[in-house]
């Protein structure tokens, strides 16, 4: 067995959640205990009566944009799909692309709006590595406006084959989204509502925001066979100053960090790395977290249950002890808790 067939669990396809719970607060809740090497069971709801005044839950907020596109050939009226990855100050996008046949530089693409209705035309203009796409709209209209026409939510494939039907737009975004720049959800943040957040407050948890766009590359599987071989992707995320120096006071006043997905995870510890622990910081980074990773600046951190062979289940693993994980993965097998983005949750403390 490679290194990598060890983050490889058996799964019921039936477990893999295709929409999240009514109210999100009434997804379920595993709760791991390090220490004791305890594992119990609750629900989201509960989180006042489980974590301790003082405590800050440290979330991102970023906002998933309608990335997935949908679009014909000008000059063959063939179909074609392409997910908007980025877009510079010049308004050229950067994206994926798929069609049968081969595209050519100076090809336009028909986008179609959520109706299918023929949109906004996009030329494009010149293949990048990774088999990414330059490209640049025919419209005076910010990326934001013509996505808000045009795109439909990325949704992961396991979840209806990726075709999302109109409920998505609110279920596939948290609350407190506000920067847009996402391909993906920071799923763990989907189980907190407005009046969950208050409660918590009341109760003395307080809750700090950071940024990470979340790529595509969150949740491909490690193709290799060593974590070592593995390329990791590059996420753009923000500590800001302010939120910082919170943080900083409130650990050294003895409270917890508890870390809302891996996301705010990647931010707090890609910090740590590059300018200080709990140090303003903004920028690309590409960390991976495997064992024998040393976490500076995490002391909990509530997620969903991640796919097989991915760097996420690696990252929990590292975190949470790799005995007791491989026990909850299995007890939540047996236990049918709903998987993956819109599935339950888990609190690691």
């Amino acid at each position: 067995m490679s290194e990598v067939d060890q983050y490889d669990y058996e799964l019921p396809k039936e477990l893999i959640a295709q929409q999240p719970v009514a109210h999100r607060v009434d997804a379920r809740l595993m709760v791991v205990r390090r220490a004791a090497g305890e594992i119990e069971h609750a629900h989201i709801r509960d989180l006042p009566d489980i974590l301790r005044p003082g405590d800050v839950l440290v979330a991102n907020d970023s906002r998933v944009v309608p990335a997935r596109l949908i679009g014909t050939r000008e000059s063959t009226g063939g179909r074609w799909q392409g997910l908007f990855l980025t877009a510079d100050e010049n308004g050229v996008w950067q994206l994926l692309s798929k069609t049968r046949g081969k595209l050519v530089t100076g090809e336009r693409i028909v986008l179609l709006d959520r109706l299918s209705r023929p949109a906004v035309k996009l030329r494009m203009l010149t293949q990048l590595a990774g088999g990414a796409w330059a490209a640049r709209p025919e419209s005076a209209a910010s990326c934001w406006d013509l996505l808000a026409e045009v795109g439909r939510v990325p949704l992961p494939p396991y979840i209806r084959g990726g075709e999302m039907v109109e409920h998505d737009l609110d279920w596939y975004q948290t609350v407190y989204a506000d920067r847009p720049g996402s391909v993906a959800a920071p799923t763990a943040g989907l189980h907190l509502t407005t009046g969950l957040i208050e409660r918590l407050e009341r109760h003395g948890v307080s809750m700090e925001r950071v940024t990470l766009h979340v790529g595509m590359g969150t949740f491909r599987p490690i193709s290799a066979t060593s974590l070592d071989e593995h390329e990791m992707h590059s996420e753009w995320g923000e500590l800001s100053s302010a939120v910082a120096a919170r943080l900083s006071a409130a650990r050294s006043s003895g409270r917890r960090l508890i870390a809302v997905g891996t996301t705010s995870v990647r931010v707090l510890e890609s910090a740590a790395q590059q300018v200080g622990p709990l140090q303003p910081w903004s920028g690309e980074t590409r960390l991976f977290i495997r064992p024998p990773y040393r976490f500076q600046t995490v002391d909990g951190l509530l997620t969903n249950f991640h796919l097989p062979k991915s760097t996420l289940l690696v990252l929990v693993r590292t975190f949470g002890g790799d005995d007791l994980l491989r026990e909850a993965y299995a007890q939540a097998v047996q236990e049918r808790y709903r998987f993956f983005s819109y599935g339950d949750a888990m609190l690691i403390l």
